[in-house]
């Protein structure tokens, strides 16, 4: 039923609404600004370098020369495009979906869901965290981006409760076929692991579903352009219900994916796929592992990605000497200046040495604690993009 959810809007008539719109610190305001909290948000997103940096970051395929292939900020775009379509039939509020739509992969590394693993594995290794992405994409707009205010101070994203809670929500690796938003306002610092509590708004929910629409049938796509599904065509098809004389189209498998939640979805039951749709979403996505995302075809990049992710983080990690590590770094400037160079002038915005006037954002990492200067490390490795790391790394190699 269209503007089936209307009611639980995100508006202020919404019992949620003042924990919706709360930020962690009072935001700026001018005199002739028209924008609504959550119109502030999507434009601060829009205009931060990690928004930016998205079209630099692979997907699931590695391929830079590419341009039909979809990276990062196509992803979202997709993700924002079908988010749109279902919040309007719903009848939610727009507006907020858009926000957490594009902000939803802020936190994701070079080199896709691999970097991530990699991140992850040397974050437990050495500091005894799991690294993720959603939960990293709040500590991008809470901690690390920084916007110039109106006095030309730098100050951090600082974004609404509702939207930072859609992006650490947002995993779209969600097996349950319903989902509605829960009632508790949470401290999203409890978050552990992914997709641990459902979002907290409706909009929220309906970005959590359009991420994994976007992407089930679009890395199909790419495959098949790739080459790497030539020889599973054909269970594809019988997958899909398609005659052998149809084309796959990934407009076609959103369209039929969004009709069908539409069209099955219930204030009692939540957001909802018929059983048809689901066990086919949830075939096709075994499909996508199976196929695609663990294809000896992808093998040699991930190899790739290992090298280069750790021979940087290995670099800077080299560089820690307690309450000499600036010493130390000096000195190994002239091995690595293009690395350290940018680790240093990265984190100076973040240490809890001598800062510039103009800096506004919390201080994160102390340097005396050999931890925090590792979360630095890879909080640093986590922003680049695929074509930055590479370039780094080239620059480690070369003399």
């Amino acid at each position: 039923m269209e503007k089936l959810f209307e009611e639980y809007a995100a508006n202020p008539n919404n019992p949620k609404w003042n924990n919706m719109i709360k930020r962690e610190k009072e935001l700026y305001k001018r005199n002739n600004d028209i924008r609504s909290e959550f119109e502030r948000d999507y434009t601060r997103i829009i205009h931060s370098n990690a928004y930016k940096r998205l079209k630099h970051k692979t997907q699931v395929f590695f391929s830079p020369e590419n341009d039909h292939i979809c990276t990062r900020i196509e992803h979202v775009t997709h993700v924002d495009s079908i988010s749109y379509t279902l919040a309007n039939y719903f009848g939610l509020n727009l507006e907020l979906t858009k926000a957490i739509a594009i902000s939803h992969d802020l936190g994701h590394s070079p080199f896709g869901h691999q970097g991530e693993r990699i991140l992850s594995e040397i974050s437990k290794r050495d500091i005894g965290e799991t690294f993720w992405h959603e939960k990293n994409g709040v500590q991008c707009v809470d901690k690390i981006e920084l916007l110039e205010d109106n006095l030309e101070n730098k100050q951090n994203l600082n974004l609404t409760y509702a939207v930072r809670d859609g992006i650490i929500s947002h995993c779209g690796e969600i097996d349950e076929n319903a989902l509605k938003p829960r009632d508790e306002y949470i401290d999203l610092n409890e978050y552990t692991s992914p997709n641990q509590y459902a979002p907290y708004t409706w909009e929220g929910c309906i970005v959590k579903i359009a991420d994994k629409i976007s992407y089930i049938g679009r890395d199909i796509q790419d495959a098949i352009t790739l080459g790497i599904l030539d020889e599973h065509l054909g269970e594809l098809y019988d997958l899909l219900g398609y005659d052998s004389n149809e084309v796959i189209n990934n407009t076609i498998i959103i369209n039929n994916l969004i009709y069908d939640l539409c069209q099955n979805s219930s204030k009692e039951e939540g957001l909802k796929f018929s059983d048809k749709a689901f066990k086919t979403l949830n075939e096709i996505k075994l499909f996508n592992y199976k196929k695609i995302y663990l294809s000896e075809r992808m093998n040699p990049s991930i190899k790739y990605f290992k090298l280069v992710i750790n021979e940087i983080y290995d670099i800077l990690k080299q560089t820690y000497a307690g309450n000499k590590t600036t010493k130390k770094m000096n000195d190994m400037k002239k091995y690595y200046p293009k690395l350290i160079k940018g680790f240093e002038e990265w984190l100076s915005s973040y240490w809890n040495l001598q800062r510039r006037e103009n800096l506004k954002n919390d201080v994160i990492f102390n340097m005396e604690n050999e931890k925090d200067y590792y979360r630095a490390i890879i909080s640093y490795i986590s922003g680049m993009t695929d074509n930055y790391a590479i370039e780094i790394y080239n620059s480690i190699i070369r003399f």
